[in-house]
């Protein structure tokens, strides 16, 4: 998919400056910050655009479900025909998504979710386009400390945009300009976006000897039906019935196509996703720690719902809930950076993933007061934020530095197909599980005597605690991933040592004098 990564001439004269890189923050934003702020928004707009609730929930997760399925191929594509190409383009499709999602009407049946959904869809496209290519110039542009120091700022737009998501999507929906303006001003921000980004040098692998082969459309195609039919499951199950002919048929269909991927990409000389990537344990590691985590976005959509059905908070007084979560982010993200230069990625990765499922823990004591619980989430809120803080930058770094330059586009789409499809799935599980909790007969939740307070909302606050816990139990995952697949940093220092000795034996021996 990726040939070597090399510059062209004019990238090496070239160097970027922090107009560029807020540039490229921007554009990162543009997903992060704008298109997620639905996970907090969706509940209050739902009834006003006349759509049904599972509709609303795929509205949420659909972004990033086509995200996740063309982030790759984007990445493939930036290394062939140019990064900088495929990053104003994300760009474009930025614009056009959120433009449709401006021009959704209300109450108007087919139309209003085919807008609704159109456009989340092609924010999914824009967002596959961005991610792997700013990861990949990052890479190209930066070395060393200066390197660490981008992807920090990257990852502030990226998870410090995820953390500001619900309280500015709350406050913009609450305000007399509504809901529709979150998306007014992702459009300015893509257009602020292509301005810093003026005069970027192209950036494109070296073409392998031979050219390049015919890509693999068979893989994406098989690869798209698969995730397409289980997210349908996942998100329409409660309508469909989980048990239902159609509801085997897609699970029947996701497995089919799954095995026919994983066949295609064994065999394929030029695989569009590259499995030999998942040879690497520190690559493999920070991926799927990178997937777990991000699933565990369903805890917004689930807390933040809970919280304004059950207690009649709006959107804005629910996104104040996670104002500790957006401060403690920004506040760790770089104390993360400065963990990575000390312990190296293994240590800080675990430290994140534990403070992280701590939060979560917290936000799942849904059988407290109301007073209670909202001082709770307040704190687990908090400390998801500082986990992902210690987390983020370790993770991205450790995913980038330890794959061949030859294969840094495709690693880089890889790396974020796993952050897209983790919340796209994540959060399509956590809703389902989230509905499927409250169809429990309250009599038999009562009978258990541990929800205090209201007894008449008992199933809803059960439906709350099964999605949320289901987010601990990815977090838990995701430290075991860590912990089996990310070497110590003696581990590393003692495979360094190796390499070095193999090196020295290939190297032949000095001429004898004359």
């Amino acid at each position: 998919m990726s040939a070597t990564s090399t510059a062209t001439p004019t990238t090496t004269a070239w160097k970027p400056n922090d107009r560029w890189l807020t540039g490229v923050v921007l554009a990162v934003v543009t997903f992060w910050l704008f298109a997620q702020t639905l996970l907090n928004v969706i509940p209050g707009i739902q009834e006003k655009l006349g759509i049904e609730l599972t509709i609303a929930n795929l509205a949420v997760s659909i972004t990033s479900l086509f995200s996740g399925i063309f982030i790759v191929v984007a990445g493939g594509l930036a290394d062939r025909i140019g990064r900088t190409k495929i990053l104003n383009l994300g760009v474009w499709l930025g614009i056009v998504g959120s433009l449709l999602i401006v021009l959704t009407p209300e109450d108007a049946g087919g139309l209003t979710s085919a807008l609704l959904l159109g456009g989340r869809v092609v924010q999914g496209l824009s967002a596959a386009c961005i991610m792997p290519s700013s990861m990949a110039l990052i890479k190209t542009f930066y070395e060393g400390k200066d390197r660490q120091r981008a992807l920090s700022f990257w990852s502030i737009g990226s998870w410090g945009g995820s953390g500001l998501c619900a309280l500015f999507g709350g406050f913009m929906a609450t305000s007399f300009l509504g809901w529709r303006s979150i998306f007014v001003l992702s459009i300015i921000a893509s257009v602020v976006s292509l301005f810093l980004l003026r005069g970027t040098p192209e950036s494109r692998a070296e073409a392998p000897a031979g050219g390049y082969r015919r890509f693999d459309w068979g893989g994406v195609v098989a690869f798209i039906v698969m995730l397409v039919a289980i997210n349908v499951y996942i998100s329409q199950g409660p309508n469909i019935g989980w048990l239902s002919i159609t509801g085997i048929a897609l699970i029947l269909v996701s497995i089919v196509a799954g095995l026919v991927f994983l066949q295609i990409e064994v065999h394929q000389h030029t695989p569009f996703l590259d499995l030999k990537l998942f040879s690497n344990g520190t690559f493999t590691g920070a991926t799927l720690s990178n997937f777990l985590l991000n699933g565990a976005a369903g805890t917004l959509i689930v807390a933040l719902g809970l919280v304004q059905v059950a207690a009649g908070m709006s959107s804005l007084q629910s996104g104040l809930l996670t104002i500790g979560y957006l401060v403690a982010i920004l506040a760790t993200i770089r104390v993360g950076e400065k963990l990575l230069q000390r312990f190296g990625p293994r240590k800080p990765m675990l430290w994140g993933s534990m403070i992280t499922g701590a939060g979560i823990l917290m936000c799942s004591m849904t059988f407290l007061l109301i007073e209670q619980y909202i001082v709770l989430t307040v704190i687990g809120f908090t400390l998801f934020g500082i986990g992902l803080g210690f987390y983020a930058t370790p993770s991205t770094d450790a995913a980038l530095s330890n794959v061949p330059d030859n294969q840094v586009g495709a690693a880089s789409g890889i790396y974020k197909m796993a952050s897209s499809l983790g919340n796209a799935i994540g959060v399509a599980i956590s809703a389902a599980l989230y509905v499927a909790g409250q169809a429990v007969d309250p009599d038999l939740i009562r009978s258990w005597g541990f929800f205090i307070g209201n007894q008449d909302n008992v199933a809803l606050r059960f439906g709350g605690a099964v999605g949320l816990l289901f987010n601990v139990f990815m977090v838990v995952v995701a430290i075991a991933s860590i912990i089996l697949t990310v070497p110590t940093e003696k581990q590393r220092e003692a495979e360094a040592r190796a390499a070095e000795r193999e090196e020295r034996k290939d190297v032949p021996p000095a001429p004898i004098g004359n």
